[in-house]
């Protein structure tokens, strides 16, 4: 017994100190499962031709301001300049975000600002989209499915990013190549 015992803390503590795992895979796990979601939903929200990324689609506005654009009649000339720029940076933000965690650079802020991004887009789909009606939409958790999209979908997602914020990029980034030349300076 103290032979699989010696056994199973050996291994276990070779994995407490691999450091450059849980960063590494869960960089991985978003680019396999997150990137394209989010890519291609800011792919949506882009305007006609290369300015379409400073002239946002009606759809971008109708996805993020859903109950706003109703009651202007679906005319983007009403919204007032805070919205208009929130449509922008949102969209933005789908392309950037994403793809700072996939370099590895500034790892931590994305990831952060992946999570900021992921609570409102789960308050959007509940109270602009009316999600909230749909309890196949907002779950809960302790039940026996684990297929709700807010509850359970996007708590994962967090819990992802989570271990990035507080982890970091791991070996394979641009931030472990910045910080070793900062500590070169």
């Amino acid at each position: 017994m103290t032979a699989l015992l010696n056994l199973y803390t050996a291994i276990t503590g070779r994995l407490e100190r691999a450091d450059w795992l849980l960063p590494t895979l869960s960089r991985f796990l978003f680019a396999a499962i997150m990137l394209m979601y989010f890519w291609v939903s800011g792919l949506t929200k882009l305007g006609e031709g290369f300015l379409g990324l400073f002239s946002p689609s009606t759809g971008a506005y109708v996805q993020i301001f859903p109950r706003v654009m109703e009651a202007a009649g679906y005319d983007t000339d009403q919204f007032a300049l805070w919205q208009k720029l929130m449509v922008l940076f949102g969209t933005w933000a789908e392309f950037i975000l994403p793809a700072l965690i996939i370099l590895g650079l500034f790892t931590r802020l994305a990831a952060l600002g992946m999570i900021g991004f992921i609570i409102l887009q789960s308050l959007t789909d509940l109270y602009g989209h009316g999600g909230w009606e749909d309890t196949k939409v907002l779950g809960a958790w302790f039940d026996r499915f684990s297929d709700a999209i807010i509850m359970d979908q996007r708590a994962l997602w967090v819990f992802l990013l989570l271990v990035l914020v507080v982890k970091g990029a791991g070996p394979l980034s641009f931030d472990r190549a910045l910080r070793g030349r900062a500590t070169q300076m």
